[in-house]
């Protein structure tokens, strides 16, 4: 009854003052509850100031909470002086100002703690319409008492320090070779920092093919990003001792990059679809008669030439699968990078495309592959990089380095196993990504002690 009388107010009239009262109220037994389920005690609801901190740990994001709490108390202070104190009306305009600044601020940190609160709950951003105004005392109670809104973390898993070990340890530039020292991939969401990546150090000698792991959400896609220079880190990557950012023009024919959706025209011969690639990913020294030769070339590796008169929309999933490599494999890149190019194949038709790429490493070429169905092709595989998302949310490395050895490392016979192991609970993991970013993490930084000593 009280909900409705207080609902009844906002949207007809009443006595707001008193109900924003009561909307308070409800908001903090709702509270009272969400704190409970995320591991803290509930009575921090009715204690000014701790209630907003407490927030902010349950929303993994304790800072802003912090924050949060000292403009709540300022707005509190501010309120209790009220306006008019001074017969001077530039005295009280300066104030006004100064109360709508802050409350301004508040209200920024407020719909950052909320935001937070919301993944952690595993909820619809839309959600921060009603937590963002008087009106929380609804999403408040449904959260707090009902049963499917459950967090994903505690406090206890939030703060873990697991998630903050760093290995401390670069890689070594490789004069032949990709090498890779990731600092941070970050972005801003409502002007908060928010950690995509960080700590992933790793080298990778030519030869070599690698399979790329991760659940989702791990940041795989956001690492190759920032590998193949599309997508700017914190980060030194550098491809045979070039600098793949300050050097990026001069070397994007030196990488080939298979998206998992291809962008071929179906009206187009797989021969005009080779020839256009040409003009775009060959040097522009190559004259026509170098374009035709190479074409003919590419065709020839990838088994193209008996369809080379046919039209994209009329080959198989297998054919247009080996043509969008043809097409990056023009410019004989020395890093190919493939998301999921098995996908909608079927196990013998993979193991033929994975069988030509590692005929393609054993070139020289350097190769990461994503891949959902990475057993039936793992022995075609020198190294694996397991990517896990840690109990901060950021992308970590979990583990690189050979196929037997992360075997023993994680204790899993299969690759599949192992993304299971750093999955979260909730996704049908083992949720224990932290252990093994700790593992790893302190493996290397051991290392690299005794390299130094």
């Amino acid at each position: 009854m009280i909900i409705l009388q207080i609902l009844s107010a906002i949207f007809v009239g009443g006595d707001t003052t008193g109900y924003l009262a009561g909307m308070a109220i409800l908001s903090f037994i709702g509270m009272w509850f969400i704190f409970q389920k995320c591991g803290t005690k509930g009575w921090y609801a009715f204690i000014p100031f701790l209630r907003k901190s407490e927030l902010g740990k349950c929303a993994n994001f304790e800072k802003d909470g912090r924050k949060l709490a000292l403009m709540d108390l300022v707005v509190i202070i501010m309120n209790l002086i009220g306006l008019g104190f001074n017969e001077d009306e530039n005295v009280n305009m300066l104030f006004f100002i100064a109360f709508l600044f802050v409350t301004l601020i508040e209200f920024i940190y407020g719909v950052r703690v909320y935001t937070g609160l919301i993944e952690v709950f595993d909820q619809k951003k839309a959600w921060i319409i009603l937590w963002a105004t008087p009106l929380r005392f609804i999403p408040a109670l449904l959260w707090g008492l009902g049963k499917k809104y459950q967090p994903l973390w505690s406090v206890d898993q939030i703060s873990s320090e697991s998630a903050n070990v760093f290995s401390n340890k670069k890689a070594a530039v490789l004069e032949h070779g990709l090498t890779v020292n990731l600092e941070e991939r970050t972005t801003t969401e409502m002007f908060q920092k928010k950690y995509l990546l960080r700590d992933i150090h790793m080298e990778i000698q030519p030869g070599h093919m690698v399979l790329l792991l991760g659940g989702s959400g791990a940041g795989k896609t956001t690492f190759l990003n920032a590998v193949n220079g599309y997508e700017k880190a914190k980060a030194e990557v550098t491809l045979n001792n070039r600098n793949m950012y300050t050097e990026y023009n001069e070397m994007l024919h030196d990488i080939g990059f298979v998206p998992q959706q291809d962008l071929m025209r179906g009206s187009d011969t797989v021969y005009r679809t080779l020839m256009d690639a040409a003009i775009i990913r060959l040097p522009g020294e190559f004259s026509h008669e170098d374009r035709e030769k190479r074409v003919e070339e590419v065709m020839t590796i990838f088994g193209l030439l008996p369809v080379k008169n046919n039209l994209v929309v009329k080959l198989s999933g297998g054919q247009r699968k080996r043509l969008s490599i043809a097409m990056e494999f023009l410019s004989n890149p020395t890093l190919f990078i493939l998301d999921e190019p098995d996908s909608g194949l079927d196990g013998v038709m993979a193991r033929e495309l994975f069988e030509q790429l590692r005929q393609i490493a054993d070139q020289g070429k350097i190769i990461i592959v994503i891949t959902h169905t990475p057993d039936r092709v793992i022995d075609l595989f020198d190294d694996v990089i397991v990517l896990a998302k840690d109990s901060n949310r950021t992308g970590r490395l979990a583990y690189y380095g050979p196929i037997q050895e992360a075997r023993e490392f994680f204790g899993k016979e299969k690759m599949e196993e192992i993304v299971k192991s750093v999955n979260r609970t909730e996704e049908g993991g083992e949720g224990r990504a932290d252990e093994f970013i700790r593992k790893f993490a302190s493996i290397n930084t051991m290392e690299g002690a005794v390299q130094n000593v």
